[in-house]
């Protein structure tokens, strides 16, 4: 049976993530993820594809403080604002405005990164609508609540970079939510399209179409392409372009999930697991096409 074999919030977008054996599925997605991010003056988003560096910094919730770590740099720690003075905030097509956490939290991210910078916190009144097949609604990340992978797909990706005498890569490259087990075949969170986990029930939104950040050292913060980016190019092209790896969901009902939680899927858009066995594997070609991410 799938099951649930990790989870993670990454409460800064673009920063460390934070692995918890439990979480709460809000209508955003888990409980803390990306509910803050760093933005320019104008509002535009910081990510790792312009400032790996982010990788390296490891933000921790600590009730109503925000902890901040980072090679070589003061440890910082300052009170949340749940609300107050709005900084303008925008990731890709979204645009709106963010709770400014303040100037310490700025003066920190700005010389961390060598650029003008501020820290913003989703507001009380921020509204998103999320796109794809199943509709939605998230905090900062890219796009969707959630984004859902598999330790097959991982394991046959892997294989692929062994057999081309690359090293292989960690899951941390693809910075996951939820983390599933149990599946045989690779990239099957590709066909799901309604499924229950813990009390919570996640849509399938759309495939996720990868950037430049699966190549940077997720402990480290450097750049440490080519892999896996060439070698999911030689069999998950997107038709629009670029690769894929893991799948969007949107939440359709909040609740909690754990680590060993069973996955119970109650649509596939393809074969379900049992009539898979008699069938020869999907492969890049047969699947359907994704919408871009």
């Amino acid at each position: 049976m799938a099951r649930i074999a990790r989870l993670t919030y990454y409460p800064v977008k673009g920063c460390a993530g934070t692995s918890v054996p439990a979480a709460e599925v809000t209508p955003a997605g888990l409980a803390h993820d990306r509910v803050f991010q760093v933005v320019a003056p104008d509002g535009d988003f910081r990510s790792q594809r312009r400032h790996p560096l982010l990788a390296a910094v490891r933000p921790r919730v600590l009730g109503d403080r925000l902890a901040l770590t980072a090679p070589g740099f003061e440890d910082l720690e300052v009170h949340i604002r749940r609300d107050g003075p709005r900084h303008p905030a925008s990731t890709f097509s979204w645009q709106g405005e963010g709770i400014h956490q303040g100037a310490e939290a700025a003066e920190w991210f700005s010389d961390l990164l060598k650029a003008p910078s501020a820290l913003v916190g989703v507001a009380p009144d921020h509204e998103r609508v999320t796109s794809g097949e199943t509709p939605g609604t998230a905090a900062f990340a890219d796009g969707h609540a959630l984004l859902v992978t598999s330790e097959s797909s991982l394991d046959s990706l892997n294989e692929r970079i062994a057999a081309g005498q690359g090293e292989p890569v960690p899951m941390d490259r693809f910075r996951p939510n939820i983390v599933i087990s149990g599946w045989p075949e690779p990239h099957r969170e590709d066909d799901v399209r309604e499924m229950a986990v813990g009390t919570a029930k996640l849509g399938y939104a759309k495939q996720c179409v990868r950037c430049t950040v699966p190549m940077v050292d997720q402990e480290t913060g450097a750049k440490a392409g080519p892999e896996p980016v060439r070698t999911l190019a030689t069999y998950r092209r997107h038709p629009d372009g670029g690769v894929t790896f893991g799948m969007k969901a949107a939440v359709l009902r909040a609740g909690q999930v754990a680590v060993g939680d069973a996955v119970i899927v109650h649509s596939w858009a393809g074969p379900s697991p049992s009539t898979a066995a008699a069938e020869p594997p999907l492969t890049a070609t047969a699947r359907r096409p994704a919408e871009s991410a």
